[in-house]
């Protein structure tokens, strides 16, 4: 690539303005599992742990099960991208645009999402145990059954997420948004959810036990006899509806 030329300009110059297939080679053999090569190159960016790939477009590109752990991917466009069962532990995804993307079997462990566009993700399973999503950036997602034990996911916007039987133990919901999200079933123990917004969440089977949730908003949430509560909580008097 030519000094000075950032990776999009390169991407454009060397394949047009339109958007195409993405070209996909390994380095050292012609059939490739991303999981066992440590290098290979999509639309003319080298995917490897680490990569530098600030402001790269991948738009509709197949990046499943790739190894980008601790990638700079600030900035890079992988709207509608195949990242399922990618390696994401610790990259940088700040102002990324993941509109559309799927992660399903991800792991993004430690990744740090600040800024970035989720609109639309599918998120089955991805394993976000760790990875820092601050506030408002993390918008309607399907992500049954997601894994994000410990999740700093304070002030995030999750308004209408479908979090079935997700397992959201210890996470960091402060002064976020749950408004209308689908939490049937839900491991919800020891999450913090001081401050916020439940409104109309489906609560059905969920577990409560030991969650903080003084200053929670919970009017017109549905729940039923199989929702845990912790000790001393007053659903009802929170304004839950039981069906």
């Amino acid at each position: 690539m030519p000094a000075g030329t950032s990776l999009v300009g390169h991407f454009l110059d060397t394949f047009g303005a339109s958007r195409r297939a993405p070209i996909i080679r390994s380095f050292w053999q012609p059939c490739w599992s991303a999981r066992s090569v440590e290098a290979v190159e999509v639309n003319g960016y080298t995917i490897e742990p680490g990569a530098n790939l600030e402001g790269a477009d991948f738009f509709d590109a197949n990046l499943r099960s790739a190894n980008l752990q601790g990638a700079y991917l600030e900035g890079a466009d992988l709207e509608r991208v195949d990242l399922g069962g990618t390696n994401l532990q610790g990259a940088k995804l700040g102002a990324a645009n993941l509109q559309g993307a799927s992660f399903g079997e991800a792991n993004l462990g430690g990744a740090n999402l600040q800024g970035a566009n989720l609109r639309g993700v599918f998120l089955q399973q991805a394993d976000f145990e760790g990875a820092y999503l601050p506030p408002p950036y993390l918008l309607p997602a399907d992500l049954p059954p997601a894994n994000l034990p410990s999740a700093n996911l304070e002030g995030a916007n999750l308004r209408g997420a479908k979090l079935r039987w997700a397992d959201l133990r210890g996470a960091d919901f402060r002064m976020g948004s749950l408004a209308g999200a689908f939490l049937a079933g839900a491991d919800l123990r020891g999450a913090d959810f001081r401050l916020a917004h439940l409104e109309g969440a489906n609560l059905r089977g969920a577990d409560f036990r030991l969650a903080h949730l003084e200053g929670a908003f919970f009017q017109k949430a549905r729940a039923n006899e199989d929702t845990v509560w912790p000790e001393g909580f007053d659903p009802v008097a929170a304004g839950v509806i039981f069906e």
